[in-house]
C-alpha cells in the first residue's frame, strides 16, 4: 500500500448504479506552488459528483491531490485538470471540482468546473 504520492487515481464498483445520488469530499489541506513565484498555494478542493458505473476510491484520491503539492500550477488550471482525471477514470453523470485557494496577495480566488 502507497504511502507516497501519485497519479495513479483508483475506482470500485458502484454499488447502487441504478440510483442518482451524489458524493462529496471535502479536501482542506490542498497544496500547489504557485507557477510565478514557487510559493505555496493553499486550497480547501471540493468535489460533488454522481457516480455512474464507478466511484472513486478515497485513499487513491488522498495520494492523487498530494502529488501537486511540489508542482507550480495555476488555480485554473489545477482545478479543471482534477476535474478532466476525474472524468476519465470515473465517467460520471455529473461532477464539480470547486477550489477554493486561501487569499494571496488580497486576494481571494475560487474557481468552480462542471461537468456537463
Amino acid at each position: 500500500m502507497s504511502t507516497q504520492p501519485t497519479r495513479d487515481l483508483e475506482a470500485f464498483p458502484n454499488p447502487n448504479p441504478e440510483r442518482d445520488y451524489e458524493i462529496r469530499f471535502e479536501c482542506p489541506e490542498f497544496t500547489t506552488l504557485c507557477p510565478k513565484t514557487g510559493q505555496p498555494d493553499f486550497a480547501t478542493l471540493r468535489i460533488r459528483y454522481v457516480p455512474n458505473e464507478l466511484c472513486v476510491e478515497l485513499k487513491s484520491l488522498k495520494l492523487y491531490l498530494w502529488a501537486f503539492r511540489d508542482e507550480g500550477h495555476f488555480h485554473e488550471a489545477v482545478t479543471n485538470r482534477v476535474l478532466d482525471d476525474l472524468l476519465a477514470l470515473l465517467a460520471p453523470r455529473r461532477m464539480t471540482v470547486v477550489g477554493e485557494f486561501n487569499v494571496r496577495g488580497g486576494i481571494r480566488t475560487v474557481v468552480e468546473a462542471t461537468f456537463p
